[in-house]
């Protein structure tokens, strides 16, 4: 059960670092605020996620023949 607790405080601390981050230093950063942007703040983690599940995906496929 602590385990758990510690995981999820860790996920809550590190959502709010990231949130103060984006809030205060978002606007200091120079970048225009046009539709291929937009689109690319939006999709870039969805991509970013997918190739981290796909490459998890493939290695595991590799390891399973492996286990004799």
């Amino acid at each position: 059960m602590d385990t758990q607790i510690n995981f999820i405080l860790k996920v809550l601390i590190l959502s709010v670092g990231i949130s103060v981050l984006i809030k205060y230093g978002g606007p200091s950063l120079p970048i225009d605020p046009t539709t291929a942007n937009a689109l690319i703040g939006i999709l870039a983690p969805t991509f970013i996620l997918a190739i981290a599940l796909l490459w998890r995906v493939r290695n595991y496929g590799q390891g399973i023949g492996n286990r004799e």
